[in-house]
This record gives C-alpha cells, structure tokens and sequence, in this order.
C-alpha cells in the first residue's frame, strides 16, 4: 500500500464525517482523535470487491469521493472477516467483508474507537448478532433494510445515521443493490467477534 492512498483514506474519512453534527453521531465523531499512528498492514483483498464499483455508482452525493477512492484502490488496503463459511454459509462469505481504516487491528492505531466500512452484497442478510460495543452505522447506499432489537426490518437511506447501544441485537438485508456503510465502534472490546442471535438490551 502506498502512504497517499492510506493517507488519502483517513482525509476523505474525516471530510465525510465532518457533515454528521447532530447526536449520537457528534458525540462519536468528537472522540475520534485524528492524530493515530499508522501501522503497516499487508494489502488484502476479499471477493466482495466487486461490489465497489457498483457502490460508486449509487453513493449518496456527500460519500461519493470516498466510495470512488475505495473502488479505485481498495485492493491497496487489508480488508477482513469474521466469520467463515462454518457460519453463515459460501455465499456470504463471497459477498461480505469489512475494512478498518483505524482501531486496534486498523491501518491507524486507535484504543479507543474503531472506524471502517462494511461491504455486503445483493441478495445477503447479515442475522441478528450483537457486541458489548456501541455502534454508529452510516449507509454510503441506499436499498438496504436493517432491523434492531425486536423490530421489524426497516429500509434506510444512504447518508441516514444508525445508532445500535450496547448488546443490542441488529441485522441487515440487501436487495437488488449492495450495502456499503461506514461504522463507528466505542465502549467494548473493538475486536470482538459479534455474538449471532438476537438479545434485548
């Protein structure tokens, strides 16, 4: 990975989430510390990739610089999984990854936050799972519906702010279009593997 393209990530993240100024999304943005140490992660790319360039396509207008960063050189960065296929099956994990641009595993180090984004497919929900973690997610798409706690599933727009406390239970479901959003992690252990299966607060 090059130092622009890793620097490039961190600015445009910064310049995206400098638009969110109402709660809860201030109070996590404001802890963020931008000053974090770069660490030296080996590129790693994942089969949902592929996605990026549809994702570019359908951004909201505020993320659109960033996705397009991601499209043209997400292979540069190290993106990861959780789960395997044991889990959730091959085709999800054809269709599902994650990259931290800072946190305790990030390209920055950060102890205290983790922020990145999370690529989901067409076609794919992610079930009800839960972590001791606060959650901000902020869908860089639209098309998507996402349930919490005992809800139904409800669509969100690109750009909407969604907020999940502490082991409250929360799941996604793509349509016809992919899922790209950007989360923010605070309050809990930021490596945790989620606990699948739903649980109230």
């Amino acid at each position: 990975m090059t130092g622009n393209a890793f620097d490039a990530l961190l600015a445009g993240v910064k310049t995206f989430l400098a638009g969110y100024g109402g709660e809860p999304a201030r109070g996590f943005i404001e802890g963020i510390g931008w000053s974090m140490p770069p660490r030296l992660l080996a590129p790693r790319g994942l089969p949902c990739l592929a996605h990026l360039g549809r994702a570019a396509e359908i951004a909201g207008d505020d993320a659109r610089p960033l996705v397009r960063l991601l499209r043209d050189r997400g292979h540069e960065f190290h993106w990861g999984q959780t789960y395997t296929a044991a889990d959730f099956g091959h085709n999800f994990m054809d269709n599902y990854g994650w990259l931290e641009v800072f946190g305790t595993r990030g390209h920055f180090a950060n102890e205290a936050m983790a922020g990145g984004f999370l690529i989901l497919g067409p076609h794919i929900e992610y079930p009800d799972h839960h972590h001791v973690a606060e959650e901000l997610y902020i869908p860089l798409t639209g098309g998507t519906a996402w349930r919490m706690g005992d809800g139904a599933f409800q669509p969100r727009a690109a750009g909407e702010v969604i907020h999940h406390a502490s082991s409250v239970s929360h799941a996604m479901r793509t349509g016809s279009e992919p899922l790209l959003a950007f989360y923010l992690w605070r309050g809990g252990p930021l490596a945790a593997r989620s606990t699948i299966g739903s649980q109230r607060a």
